[in-house]
């Protein structure tokens, strides 16, 4: 477990490859010091990937469409989506709907085929056990008559896009921390085991967090020294390795 401290475009390149990169950067959406635009990152990034590894983007709507042109020209290629719903949002105007989700999208290189990107498909157990009834099948696919049958334990079904997980409101430490359940999520179905994760806005070290608990090496980068500190001391108060081996 490393944790970098200064500029990611200047540090993480030489660390990869990654057969994942995380990466949450400043959306761009208010007037805060911290919230300005990285530029110059992706590019970078897409080069630092192994050939079986995709990069997961944290941001809103309006950050992904002014910054649409940054992906094409690092030539990544948008595979799919999740809306990370909250159990509270922001407030940035009280003429709209009141926001309470945020955008993770996974990119993966242009120049590779989505079937050698590493990808454990996400399943939930929570399909109901029901009686389906199988419609009758259109003419020009042959005569199969129609039928029913029961599913005794409804069985695995494919994990829903909209994926719902408290945020870190009142105990984070970095203002746009992540939940880390959010993140093992995406490690667990996007790293293969053992495999290096690149984290390029480290923040307090969530992503760091998550690898560890999922048993994935990470390598994260934060700008902030102070925060860099505390998030390197987060990763040390969890799950401590063995003495003698390196954290």
């Amino acid at each position: 477990m490393t944790l970098l401290c200064g500029d990611c475009r200047d540090l993480m390149p030489a660390q990869g490859p990654y057969d994942l990169i995380l990466a949450d950067p400043p959306y761009g959406e208010t007037s805060l010091s911290w919230d300005r635009r990285t530029t110059g990152w992706l590019p970078l990034a897409a080069q630092a990937l192994t050939p079986s590894g995709s990069l997961w983007v944290f941001g809103s709507l309006r950050s992904f469409m002014a910054t649409s042109g940054d992906f094409r020209a690092a030539a990544l290629r948008h595979a799919q989506e999740i809306v990370w719903e909250k159990q509270n949002g922001s407030v940035f105007h009280a003429d709209r709907f009141r926001r309470v989700h945020e955008l993770v999208v996974q990119f993966y290189p242009a120049s590779a085929r989505w079937q050698s990107v590493y990808n454990a498909v996400a399943t939930t157990d929570d399909a109901r056990a029901r009686v389906v009834r199988r419609k009758q099948r259109p003419p020009h696919t042959g005569a199969i008559p129609s039928s029913i049958y029961r599913s005794l334990d409804g069985g695995p079904r494919l994990a829903r896009s909209v994926q719902r997980f408290r945020n870190a409101h009142g105990r984070a430490i970095h203002p746009t921390e992540k939940p880390v359940a959010l993140l093992d999520l995406l490690v667990r179905v996007s790293c293969p085991p053992d495999g290096l994760v690149g984290d390029w806005f480290a923040g307090s070290g969530a992503a760091g967090v998550a690898c560890r608990l999922a048993g994935r090496r990470y390598v994260g980068c934060e700008i902030d020294p102070d925060m860099a500190q505390r998030a390197r001391d987060r990763l040390a108060a969890t799950l401590p390795f063995p003495v003698g081996e390196p954290s």
